[in-house]
């Protein structure tokens, strides 16, 4: 099983295309909030900090179009949609619960680093602001 694993992480001609479609900017983090609950898109606008209406829109779209969630329009007044993760989403949860551990477990250490790199590189960047001045 080994081998599988290892092999794909070089094998990008096939995971490539696959990955592109969940590792967008905002998919993982529709997908995360679908993982609990279904959400109407509103809701998921206010969980989304910082998305736009088109962003999320378009966003739903592509995971809709990739099977990845289902649209469900509401008999309300006036209208609703609420989405839903499908069972090939579901299958997704592991992984980004693994992430988002990953994220809150070494998030200080990333911005340490970007801080080091920003202080280390600090001169070059003054350099080319002067240039570009």
């Amino acid at each position: 099983m080994q081998e599988k694993n290892d092999n794909c992480l070089i094998d990008f001609r096939n995971t490539r295309l696959v990955l592109e479609h969940i590792t967008n900017k905002w998919s993982i983090l529709i997908l995360t909030v679908l993982c609990t609950e279904p959400c109407r898109f509103n809701e998921l606008r206010r969980r989304l900090d910082g998305i736009t209406h088109k962003a999320l829109a378009d966003a739903l779209k592509r995971l809709e179009r990739n099977g990845l969630i289902t649209r469900h329009v509401l008999s309300t007044h006036p209208v609703s949609v609420e989405y839903t993760i499908t069972p090939l989403a579901q299958s997704l949860q592991q992984p980004f619960v693994a992430l988002a551990n990953w994220a809150l477990e070494f998030g200080p250490t990333l911005a340490l680093a970007q801080a080091e790199y920003d202080r280390a590189h600090a001169d070059e960047n003054k350099c080319e602001s002067q240039v570009e001045a």
